[in-house]
């Protein structure tokens, strides 16, 4: 077995790059022959090719870092015309480096290390595992487990990096205790990050949006366009119907089968054990947790409104709406770290000397989900020099043609296919919700809400699924979970929730109302929650219950 492993993960991807190159070798040297600003393969099905090989391996290999390489470098090939020097230049010049030193991306590195650095501090200094003993007297079930981490999820909205990291280090050891598998508790908090920030008016990804609709209120749209927001508002239902009836399916069912035995890993991949070497203080208790988040939420929206010119004379919705995330988490995060760390010292739950051995220690832990976020922005790098953006963007407009009422329906599977492709979702707004409004240019039309909606609900379903999303890659790393055993267990929910919301899709677009799309979605997602619940009997997790 380790021998066919090593068979996947080392010889196929070789195998498979000395293929794609043979193949693409015409078309390669073609472009090498000509000095272009484009390379030949420029906004054409081949640039989202290295994203589909990157995902493909990754899902075959179960090894992410090589597979992202592996189509960094097919991108890089593509790009320069099989040139080595032109693919080393691009790779690490226009790829690695400048995805480090791009401004936006190092704000959420910071973020990300001053986190891990805050859940280290919490964890030594006892406030993780005094709230564990805490919710162990008030959580009793698996399911109370599960709906609490759900509802953590929804309450924290302001952003989803924030979110995916914030609700993994407080329910952590609330999951843990009642053996929910670490795969699920990556799942819940995936399913509560992008999708509840889409439809929350106050997070950074309202902003976003509103960015994107020029010439128009774009706030004022994106309140209008909540509703038909159908995969968000259908995967919230779905998480909390799947937990409520203790229905799981896939993948999903062994991880959470394991778990009730003991194992809550599944896999040997342990990516973040390296965190919870540290001994808690025995001492230390709820308030240890509850004051360095409350500090961080407080601090990280004051840090939002102030880069949104709220102390400029700007009132509260519109410097959310005009924030810079990047900025605004890590300068918030910095002052909720120092005031952790003033609070600790005044408690002495830790010396000032424990505080600081923390920062190291959180950097190493966030180590993996840095690796796979650098690799992933470098791949987007590569997608976006090969023209994915104008590819993706001829087909939607070409698709517009005469099929008005099932345009939403098209543009929420065309959105769904470049997010899972790019790995972003913001990029998939900044493309669609464009010719969207290009092709219905009347906002008083029903079609207009329904069809940017379609480009909202498809970005945030394919970053959903994607290996290569960032959001999936936080969610990974807040919950301490295997990256390719969280895409794998989420994978078959996601796309179970996008099929019904692709059907909803279709009704809203005949009908022109949510009050007769939402009720039937919503019906049929029950139906086959249900329909599985019946069909695989009764469950491990029932038993469970029952003892609980």
């Amino acid at each position: 077995m380790k021998r066919r492993n090593r068979f996947f993960g080392v010889v196929l991807p070789g195998v498979l790059v000395s293929m794609l190159t043979m193949f693409c070798f015409p078309t390669l040297i073609s472009a090498a022959e000509e000095e272009v600003s484009h390379p030949a393969v420029y906004a054409t099905f081949w640039a989202l090719l290295p994203s589909v090989i990157a995902i493909v391996l990754a899902l075959i290999t179960k090894e992410v870092y090589s597979s992202l390489f592996i189509g960094i470098l097919v991108g890089g090939l593509f790009y320069s015309g099989a040139s080595f020097q032109g693919t080393i230049h691009h790779i690490f010049t226009d790829g690695f480096i400048a995805s480090l030193t791009d401004s936006y991306n190092m704000g959420i590195l910071i973020f990300l290390v001053i986190l891990g650095t805050m859940v280290a501090l919490m964890n030594r200094a006892g406030g993780s595992a005094a709230f564990g003993r805490w919710a162990g007297t008030h959580i009793r079930s698996r399911v109370g487990a599960q709906l609490c981490t759900v509802l953590l999820g929804i309450l924290i909205f302001i952003d989803d990096y924030f979110n995916c990291l914030t609700v993994g280090s407080v329910m952590r050891p609330v999951t843990d205790k009642h053996n929910v598998s670490r795969a699920k508790l990556a799942y819940l908090i995936d399913a509560t990050a992008a999708p509840v920030c889409i439809i929350a008016p106050i997070s950074s990804w309202a902003a976003a949006v509103s960015g994107f609709v020029e010439g128009e209120d774009g706030f004022s749209l994106f309140i209008r366009a909540i509703p038909y927001n159908y995969y968000a508002l259908l995967t919230i239902g779905m998480m909390i119907l799947m937990t409520v009836l203790k229905t799981d399916f896939g993948s999903m069912a062994v991880h959470e089968k394991n778990a009730l035995k003991g194992d809550i890993y599944t896999t040997e991949g342990r990516p973040y054990s390296n965190a919870e070497d540290e001994t808690p203080n025995p001492n230390g208790t709820v308030l240890d947790l509850l004051i360095p988040i409350l500090s961080l939420i407080v601090c990280c929206v004051i840090g939002m409104i102030y880069t949104g010119g709220f102390f400029s004379g700007e009132d509260f919705i519109t410097a959310f709406s005009n924030s810079d995330a990047s900025v605004g988490l890590a300068v918030g995060s910095f002052f909720g770290l120092l005031i952790t760390i003033l609070v600790y010292q005044i408690r002495k739950v830790l010396s000032f000397k424990d505080c600081m051995n923390c920062i190291p220690d959180g950097f190493k832990a966030m180590v993996p989900a840095i690796l796979i976020l650098t690799m992933a922005w470098t791949l987007k790098g590569m997608t976006d020099s090969l023209g994915a953006k104008e590819f993706v963007a001829n087909a939607m407009g070409a698709a517009s043609g005469n099929l008005e009422s099932l345009l939403p329906a098209i543009i929420f599977v065309v959105a769904c296919f470049m997010a899972f492709a790019t790995g972003t979702s913001w990029g998939t707004f900044g493309i669609l919700i464009p010719i969207a409004l290009a092709v219905f240019p009347d906002t008083s039309n029903p079609l207009t809400i329904i069809s940017v909606s379609a480009c909202m609900a498809g970005a945030v379903c394919g970053d959903h699924c994607s290996p290569i999303s960032d959001t999936t890659i936080m969610a990974s790393a807040g919950a301490q979970c295997d990256h390719v055993n969280h895409v794998e267990t989420q994978l078959p929910y996601a796309v179970l929730c996008a099929a019904i919301s692709f059907i909803t899709y279709i009704i809203a677009g005949v009908t022109k109302t949510t009050v007769i799309a939402l009720p039937c979605g919503l019906a049929i997602l029950l139906v086959v929650i249900l329909a599985i619940r019946f069909s695989i009997g009764k469950t491990d997790n029932d038993i469970a219950e029952k003892q609980e």
